[in-house]
C-alpha cells in the first residue's frame, strides 16, 4: 500500500538527514540574503556618491564662470548648459536675493545652502525627487545644481528585481538540493541501519555495501565491516573453544574419574590408595593449567591489555631469555644460540612478548631430539620487527603449518608428549594483539616460527 503524503512528511521531518540538508539550505539562503542586502545598499551608496561628485564638479565650473564674469556670465553659462545638455540629468536654477528664480529651468523653491534632497516639478507637472547642491553667492544670490534621482531609483529597482529573482532561484535550488542531499544521506545511512537490523535479527553474514568512491560513508562501512568480521571471528572462535574444550576435556576428566573410583575402592591398600590420589591430584593440576591457558588466551584476544602497551626493547628481552634458557637447554642435550640485532624496539607488552618467546623455546625443546641446535633471533626489517625461534630438528610438514596454530591441535607425533596444544595458539593471539601476525616456515631442516610485529618509531 503506498505511503500517505502525511506519513512521508512526518518521516522526513523526523529524519536527521533531511534536517541537516534543510538547515544547510536555510543557512545558505540566509547568507545570500545578507549578501544581497549588503550589495544593494553598497551599490546605492556608491551611485549616490558618484552623483554628488558630478553635481559638485558641475557647480565648480559654474562658480568659475561667476568669478570671471559675475552674475550675467553665470546666467549665460546656465542657459548654455541647459541648451547643450537638454537630455542631461543635471538641472540648474539661479535665485536673486528676493528668492525669485532669474536663471535656469529648474522649477523648485529657494533652499538653504548645502547638499540636500529637493522636490522638483517636471515639465508634465509631476513632482520628482532630486539631489541638489545649493551655493550661496555674494549679494544674496544662490545657484542650485540638481540631479534627477529617477535614474538612480530605476537602477535601484533593477538591482532589487534582479536580486529578488536570483534569491528565489537560490531558494528553489536550495530546496531541491536539500531534498536530493537528504535523500542521499538517508539512503546511505539507511544501508547501514538496515544491515544493523539484519544482524540484530540473527543474519550475522550481512555486511554493509561499500562503493568505490572511498568517501566518509565507505570508510565508515569498511570500518564497521571490519568490526563485524572481528566479531564473527570471535564468535567462531568461541564456538570452536566450546567444542574443543568439550572434546579435549573428556579424556582427562574420564581419567580423573577413574582415579577417584579406584581410590574409593575399599579393598585398596594404603600405598595404592595414596598413589591413586596423587595421580588424581596431578590430573586436577593439569586441568587447572589447561583452564588457566584458555583464560590467558581469551584475555589476550579481548584486546584489554593494549592499554598497558609501552615501548619494549626486544634486544634486551631476547638477550635476557637467551642467557636464562641456554643452560637449561644445554642440560637437555641441545644448544641455544642467538642472533640479536641492537636497537630492536616494538610497542607492546613486555610480559606477553616474553611469554610468546618462552612458548616457542619450550616447543623447540619438546619436539626436537638431543643434539638439535636452536636459534633465537631478533632483527628489524624496514618498518617490521622479526622475532623468531628456529631449529634444525625434524620440523613440521608444510600442510600442517596452519593446523598446529589451532587451539588444542596436536600432531600424531606429539600425542605422547606433555601439553594441551595451546602454546602456538597463545603465541598467535599475542602477535595479533600487537597488530602483527605469526609466520611458520620450513627451516630446511627444522622449523622456524616468527612473530612479525610493527617496529616502534
Amino acid at each position: 500500500m503506498p505511503e500517505s503524503s502525511a506519513a512521508s512528511s512526518a518521516r522526513a521531518a523526523s529524519s536527521a538527514a533531511y534536517r541537516i540538508a534543510f538547515t544547510y539550505s536555510c543557512a545558505f539562503a540566509l547568507a545570500i540574503l545578507v549578501l544581497g542586502i549588503t550589495v544593494y545598499y553598497a551599490a546605492d551608496a556608491q551611485f549616490r556618491y558618484q552623483q554628488d561628485v558630478g553635481i559638485a564638479e558641475s557647480s565648480t565650473l559654474l562658480m568659475r564662470e561667476y568669478r570671471e564674469g559675475g552674475i550675467a556670465d553665470l546666467r549665460e553659462a546656465i542657459t548654455k548648459r541647459e541648451g547643450r545638455d537638454a537630455d542631461s540629468s543635471y538641472h540648474y536654477a539661479l535665485f536673486d536675493p528676493a528668492g525669485v528664480r532669474t536663471g535656469g529651468a529648474l522649477d523648485t523653491a529657494r533652499s538653504e545652502p548645502g547638499r540636500r534632497d529637493l522636490i522638483v516639478r517636471s515639465a508634465d507637472g509631476t513632482n520628482r525627487p532630486a539631489r541638489a547642491l545649493v551655493t550661496q553667492l555674494p549679494g544674496g544670490y544662490r545657484v542650485v545644481v540638481a540631479a534627477d534621482l529617477a535614474a538612480l531609483e530605476r537602477i535601484d529597482r533593477i538591482i532589487l528585481e534582479l536580486f529578488t529573482a536570483a534569491f528565489l532561484i537560490v531558494v528553489i535550488m536550495g530546496i531541491v538540493g536539500a531534498l536530493l542531499l537528504g535523500s542521499y544521506l538517508r539512503r546511505r545511512l539507511g544501508t547501514i541501519s538496515n544491515t544493523a537490523q539484519a544482524i540484530i535479527a540473527g543474519d550475522l553474514d550481512q555486511r554493509i555495501a561499500v562503493s568505490n568512491r572511498n568517501d566518509e560513508f565507505d570508510r565508515l562501512g569498511s570500518a564497521l565491516n571490519a568490526m563485524l568480521d572481528r566479531i564473527a571471528r570471535l564468535l567462531a572462535n568461541l564456538r570452536q573453544v566450546s567444542s574443543d574444550v568439550a572434546h579435549d576435556l573428556r579424556t582427562p576428566l574420564a581419567r580423573l574419574r577413574g582415579q577417584i573410583e579406584g581410590a574409593l575402592d575399599e579393598d585398596q591398600e594404603p600405598a595404592i590408595l595414596r598413589r591413586s590420589l596423587k595421580n588424581a591430584l596431578k590430573q586436577s593440576d593439569e586441568l587447572l593449567s589447561l583452564f588457566a591457558a584458555i583464560l590467558r588466551i581469551a584475555e589476550v584476544e579481548s584486546g584489554a591489555l593494549a592499554r598497558n602497551f609501552r615501548a619494549v626493547d626486544l634486544t634486551e628481552l631476547a638477550t635476557d631469555l637467551h642467557e636464562s634458557y641456554a643452560p637449561a637447554v644445554a642440560d637437555h642435550g641441545r644448544a641455544l644460540n642467538s642472533a640479536i640485532q641492537p636497537g630492536v624496539t616494538v610497542f607492546g607488552d613486555r610480559e606477553l612478548i616474553a611469554q610468546a618467546l618462552i612458548n616457542l623455546l619450550d616447543n623447540a625443546q619438546r619436539h626436537t631430539l638431543p643434539g638439535t641446535r636452536i636459534l633465537i633471533s631478533a632483527r628489524t626489517t624496514g618498518q617490521q620487527v622479526v622475532l623468531s625461534v628456529s631449529d634444525d630438528g625434524p620440523g613440521v610438514p608444510a600442510d600442517d603449518h596452519a593446523l598446529i596454530v589451532r587451539r588444542f591441535a596436536r600432531l600424531d607425533t606429539s600425542r605422547t608428549k606433555p601439553g594441551h596444544g595451546l602454546g602456538l595458539n597463545l603465541v598467535s593471539a599475542i602477535a595479533d594483539a600487537h597488530r602483527g601476525h605469526l609466520l611458520i616456515e620450513d627451516n630446511g631442516p627444522g622449523l622456524c616460527v616468527s612473530l612479525l610485529l610493527p617496529a616502534h618509531p
